[in-house]
């Protein structure tokens, strides 16, 4: 890769925690990899590896605390209630939202994720989406969608869980590198056409 290509590429932060959903998190990253996009996956806990909600095991490229001087072009939460509960409580993660946020960068959560934008009041009064238990904590503060898998206004994507990862990957990867790239991503999965990004 030429260094003008380097600089183009699309850089991104994925957090990662204990009692992350694996589904999403797994899905998600794979899309934006496959469609160009540099993943750096920051462990909020540290390096170590973590253990997500099916005990499935991941290793993070680095520690959360590791990566604040590094410029990304968004970052994206996964869900599982016990990894949002822990991303609900981290100040440092919440540091980064905030100046993401101020600098107009992406901010993409799905599942239960959405509940640490509100914990750190990012993107307060937008248009979102969330799983559906956790509605309750997120309708007063946001303008809630329930029927829509995939919510996006401005900077913020929202989506509802396991199952809508792949559109939210894809949606993810569209709003990063491109309506072109993302559908050539869902051809060689052969999902186009059964995946609507819109």
């Amino acid at each position: 890769m030429s260094k003008n290509l380097a600089k183009m590429s699309k850089k991104i932060l994925a957090v990662l925690s204990a009692g992350s959903e694996e589904m999403e998190f797994t899905i998600t990253v794979d899309i934006l990899r496959r469609a160009g996009v540099n993943v750096t996956v920051g462990g909020l806990e540290g390096s170590d590896p973590v253990t997500c909600s099916r005990q499935v095991v991941i290793v993070p490229d680095k520690a959360l605390s590791d990566v604040s001087t590094e410029s990304f072009d968004g970052i994206f939460l996964p869900g599982g209630l016990v990894g949002a509960k822990n991303m609900c409580e981290s100040k440092p993660l919440g540091e980064l939202l905030k100046k993401l946020e101020s600098e107009g960068k992406v901010i993409a959560a799905i599942c239960a994720a959405p509940t640490a934008l509100l914990a750190h009041s990012i993107g307060l009064g937008k248009s979102i989406t969330s799983y559906p238990s956790t509605k309750d904590q997120l309708a007063g503060s946001y303008k809630y969608v329930d029927d829509q898998v995939i919510v996006q206004d401005g900077q913020l994507l929202t989506s509802r869980g396991p199952g809508t990862a792949m559109v939210f990957g894809l949606k993810l990867a569209e709003i990063l590198v491109g309506m072109e790239k993302s559908q050539e991503v869902a051809k060689g999965m052969l999902l186009n056409g059964e995946y609507k990004l819109n």
